[in-house]
């Protein structure tokens, strides 16, 4: 077999004039522009057969990686070395992850995950009205080193996958054993970890640790500038995450940053002066966007982003990520780059392992069936956590939406969430599979409240109506005629 692009740059002599053409900047010009020129003929051929505007989001949305990658290269906020054993940790999807994947594919007759998130522990330092975690006494609870290890290692095993989300909580609070997530970093060397994490924990010391692992991103969480962040997460945390992202350039880590939007600030997060500051100034290489899910500590939906609101994120978003080649990311109204939800195991998707142990669809599903805790107790792996009715409820409905479509056909991706966009059919989905609350403070209102839920519903409804219109005209129209040309 031909060996990958990506497997031959990690073989000597390859591995060296790798990292000596990202220290020239002629060569690394070409290399990146080489990269994306590839990754863009990739997304054009449209093997997985869908609506061809879909396939362009995707182009788009890395080449705005791409570019921010060699900026922090060449800007000197991102070093060689960091940049390199990240490449080589994803690089182990590429050389790793189609052997792993053949061999579950055989076994179970679809792919497995790409990822999965985990909360080690759900305790945090701030107190940030509406998060979903520390929000009652039993966030005390905390995965052990081992149980999360074993998980990674499964991961790996079983699935190929090199990429692991870590989420709190605060990650850099959590211990166990003695040790904490650096430690876990080291061990697991050939996976990459995305941390979201409130900043105010980066010292210059864990900022010099990560760029000697190198196989580390934090994600530091803003609510806009110092006002609206320290409105929600307390006095002085902003100048807190300053002197974080301070740390870690001078450390050349490369690090984002996560927005909660919410009705309040969803004008100022995807405002030019925002997004200025924080991806140019402050130096950040990458910006997420969450809108506000109504679960955790004060859920209420009067903060949820109101529809208008969201589709003018919408716009916004890819206005910044196509005119100015910023890697933002909006896991709602950047749906078509994944073309749709990934949740609940699908493959190439993720799953969510919380505190407890609780094995959820996402981080903003808050309901469960299984427990890896019970599930390792009665001698299984994480591979008998996929195929719960739960989740197979989910998978089937992702792919009637969308995955098994004709791509003229498909469901309307800029509404793809199917408990923020869709809450009847994750009501019918819980009922149906016997899932249960993960905490009384993020669930119950969902299952119990019938204001509450019928403001789900509502807002689902109005959103899929603003946003029928671009995905009929702009999406669906072109394969439309491109369906019957071909006839």
């Amino acid at each position: 077999m031909t060996k990958g692009a990506v497997e031959l740059a990690f073989e000597t002599p390859y591995r060296q004039l790798l990292a000596r053409a990202i220290r020239v900047p002629p060569l690394r010009k070409g290399l990146f522009f080489t990269l994306d020129w590839a990754l863009r003929k990739h997304y054009r051929g449209n093997q997985d057969n869908r609506p061809l505007k879909v396939q362009d989001d995707k182009s788009v949305m890395v080449s705005a990686l791409l570019h921010s990658l060699e900026k922090g290269l060449s800007e000197g906020r991102l070093s060689p070395h960091v940049f390199l054993k990240g490449l080589h940790s994803f690089s182990n999807y590429y050389t790793k992850r189609p052997g792993k994947r053949t061999h579950f594919n055989e076994h179970f007759g679809v792919e497995p995950p790409g990822f999965l998130t985990l909360s080690p522990n759900g305790s945090c330092n701030l107190s940030c009205s509406g998060c979903y975690a520390n929000s009652s006494d039993r966030t005390r609870n905390k995965l052990d080193y081992g149980t999360i290890s074993r998980v990674l290692r499964e991961q790996k095993q079983f699935w190929g996958s090199h990429f692991t989300v870590i989420s709190g909580g605060e990650p850099l609070l959590w211990r166990s054993d003695g040790k904490s997530i650096l430690d876990l970093a080291y061990e697991h060397k050939n996976t990459y970890f995305l941390v979201y994490t409130n900043g105010t924990m980066i010292s210059h010391s864990v900022a010099r640790t990560l760029a000697r692992l190198g196989n580390v991103s934090p994600a530091i969480s803003v609510e806009g500038f110092e006002q609206e962040t320290d409105a929600r997460r307390g006095k002085g945390v902003f100048k807190r995450v300053l002197q974080a992202f301070q740390n870690l350039r001078n450390a050349r880590v490369p690090f984002g940053i996560s927005v909660t939007a919410t009705r309040y600030n969803a004008e100022l997060i995807m405002s030019e002066d925002f997004l200025d500051y924080y991806l140019n100034k402050e130096g950040a290489f990458y910006c997420w966007v969450f809108q506000y899910m109504p679960i955790g500590r004060a859920a209420n939906l009067d903060s949820v982003v109101t529809p208008e609101q969201r589709l003018s994120l919408y716009k916004k978003t890819w206005m910044f990520i196509r005119e100015k080649k910023m890697f933002i990311a909006d896991f709602w109204n950047c749906g078509t780059t994944s073309n749709g939800c990934i949740s609940a195991g699908l493959p190439g998707g993720y799953l969510y392992i919380d505190w407890n142990g609780n094995v959820m669809p996402c981080v903003f599903n808050p309901f469960y069936v299984d427990n890896i805790h019970e599930v390792y107790a009665r001698g299984g792996t994480i591979n008998d956590v996929l195929f719960s009715r739960f989740f197979g409820g989910i998978r089937d409905w992702q792919n009637r939406y969308a995955y098994t479509e004709p791509a003229h056909q498909m469901g309307n991706i800029l509404a793809p969430c199917p408990i923020r966009d869709h809450f009847r059919v994750m009501q019918e989905l819980v009922s149906n599979s016997g899932a249960r609350a993960s905490e009384e403070q993020a669930g119950q209102p969902m299952l119990e409240d019938n204001d509450f839920k019928e403001g789900l519903v509502a807002y689902g409804t109005r959103v899929t109506e603003l946003t029928s219109d671009i995905w009929q005209r702009g999406y669906l129209e072109p394969e439309r005629q491109r369906n019957i040309h071909n006839q």
